[in-house]
């Protein structure tokens, strides 16, 4: 069974972007250290377009093989006219809204969802399944959720786009690891308590 991990940046208060979704404030973490740790724990994050900027198309993956994001986040990338963020993993969007894929590489899931990522944990694969993102999407999914791993910017939001979206419920994960960066960056891994 594969894993399906919550990789998202979120600030303090646990918002992954303003109340329009914007996040463009975080950005000024993504130093030296956080990016050389991106290049050796996560590189298959970094979008194609980033991956080539930064000289690391030959990178392995060495967590994700799959990307699974809502039509919110897959926006962002429509709007510069990028059809395929990450064009190097299998690429899924959820969404009740595209009338049609833009991309060869991007699979539409537009009814349960849920139903559609236990299908894609039960493939056979060493390799997991990333939710990128956003908040409405990863509401949907937190009983699908096996890992969360958060990348905590310091500052605080005080309102915007929760991580997840969803009704009050409560959930228990277990901390596995903590990672501290220079520049105040936290990044922490939980995983589901069963």
């Amino acid at each position: 069974m594969r894993k399906l991990t919550y990789y998202v940046a979120c600030s303090i208060d646990g918002f992954i972007g303003d109340p329009k979704g914007d996040a463009s404030s975080m950005y000024q973490f993504v130093n030296e250290e956080f990016l050389d740790y991106l290049k050796a724990e996560y590189p298959e994050t970094v979008s194609a377009e980033g991956r080539t900027a930064l000289g690391m198309t030959d990178l392995e993956h060495r967590r994700f093989d799959t990307v699974v994001q809502g039509r919110g986040s897959y926006q962002l990338a429509l709007d510069v006219n990028i059809t395929s963020p990450y064009g190097h993993l299998r690429e899924y969007v959820a969404s009740r809204t595209l009338g049609e894929s833009p991309d060869p590489n991007v699979t539409l899931i537009t009814e349960d969802v849920p139903g559609a990522i236990r299908k894609l944990k039960a493939e056979d694969g060493e390799l997991g399944i990333w939710l990128c993102g956003g908040s409405q999407l990863a509401g949907e999914l937190l009983e699908e959720v096996d890992e969360l791993v958060i990348k905590t910017y310091p500052q605080v939001y005080g309102s915007g786009m929760p991580m997840f979206g969803a009704d009050f419920a409560v959930t228990d994960f277990a901390l596995e690891s903590v990672r501290a960066f220079d520049n105040g960056v936290l990044v922490r891994t939980y995983s589901r308590k069963r």
